[in-house]
């Protein structure tokens, strides 16, 4: 599903950090209680029907639970508090291990606190959606690129659940499939699954609360407080990608520009960093723009993330996405700097 891709200030450094809040911002959640009710009927099968459903799972709900994030060897827990009021939502995720660290979001703001160093970044972010359902950008049609199919029921942590697919309609992105809460729509659990069926990536919830004893002021007063922490504050310029002299010769398909920020100048750096957002309703591509240091050509992975650097007009880019590493490919090779 579409990332949240942080602005990189310190690249190595904080990369493994922020895709771990990426992944963690892939929360889950699920009834709470349950009671006797007539069996629910299989949701239509068309895939914007299903994304309408995962959207609106979490509108008026507030939950509390620990879930658990599957990346190949690799296994992280957090404990998250969520409450939304159907027009505004608060979120806080705790690390349950490695590096001690809170992230809190108030919908498009994004505050990742590190306690152990008593520091804290706090800005603002586009492409943030109500998990479980993508994020709704305009004049894209998930249909042209994915199909719905659902694969039955199951029994998930004490609850029912439809099981269906999101299946890509080519190569250039991965597919998904989610256990959906019968009665209520919510995202029990969800994998991210190359074509060959192979997860290369898994999301679930262990322990669940609906209708969580949360309430909206008070945990907005417990985000606001920061007192003891060295705040920083990014500041960011919108943009476009055309203002800053790059443009795609040829489009990825089904990818389209979300939107584009340049952090602010400053006196020892010529070429303030950028950062674009491609997305394709579900998956998501963010391109970073920095001076040209490093390796020529670097390349890694985590899950079902890849990053690709490379030197373009004199630049280091460096794409990354939870798409297959042949569309980061197809991205770098249609960029070039047109000043």
């Amino acid at each position: 599903m579409t990332m949240r891709h942080a602005y990189p200030t310190r690249w190595g450094q904080r990369w493994a950090g922020r895709v771990a809040a990426a992944a963690l911002g892939l929360s889950v959640l699920t009834v709470g209680m349950q009671t006797a009710q007539a069996e629910a009927p299989e949701p239509a099968g068309d895939i914007q029907a299903w994304i309408e459903r995962l959207h609106d799972a979490t509108r008026n709900r507030a939950y509390s639970g620990t879930f658990v994030v599957t990346r190949g060897s690799e296994i992280a827990a957090a404990r998250i508090a969520h409450v939304c009021d159907g027009r505004q939502q608060i979120e806080r995720i705790e690390a349950l291990n490695g590096p001690a660290r809170i992230i809190w979001r108030r919908d498009d703001e994004v505050m990742t606190l590190l306690p152990d160093k008593q520091w804290a970044v706090r800005d603002r972010r586009e492409l943030l959606r109500l998990f479980p359902g993508p994020v709704r950008v305009p004049g894209i049609e998930v249909a042209g690129f994915y199909r719905a199919e659902v694969r039955g029921s199951e029994r998930l942590a004490g609850f029912d659940a439809w099981v269906v697919e999101f299946q890509p309609r080519d190569a250039l992105r991965y597919g998904y499939r989610i256990w959906s809460e019968k009665r209520t729509g919510l995202v029990l659990k969800l994998q991210t699954l190359k074509a060959d069926g192979e997860v290369l990536e898994q999301v679930a919830f262990t322990e669940l609360q609906l209708d969580a004893p949360l309430r909206m002021e008070v945990m907005a007063r417990q985000m606001d407080d920061t007192r003891g922490y060295r705040i920083e504050r990014p500041t960011l310029r919108k943009t476009t990608p055309e203002a800053e002299g790059w443009r795609l010769k040829t489009e990825v398909p089904g990818f389209r520009p979300v939107t584009c920020w340049a952090r602010a100048e400053e006196p020892a750096r010529a070429r303030p960093p950028l950062q674009c957002v491609y997305s394709d309703g579900l998956a998501s591509v963010s391109l970073f723009f920095s001076a040209a240091d490093g390796p020529p050509v670097h390349r890694t992975q985590a899950g079902a993330t890849h990053v690709l650097s490379q030197r373009v007009g004199g630049y280091a880019v460096t794409a990354l996405g939870e798409v297959p590493l042949a569309t980061l490919e197809r991205f770098l090779g249609a960029l070039e700097r047109t000043r």
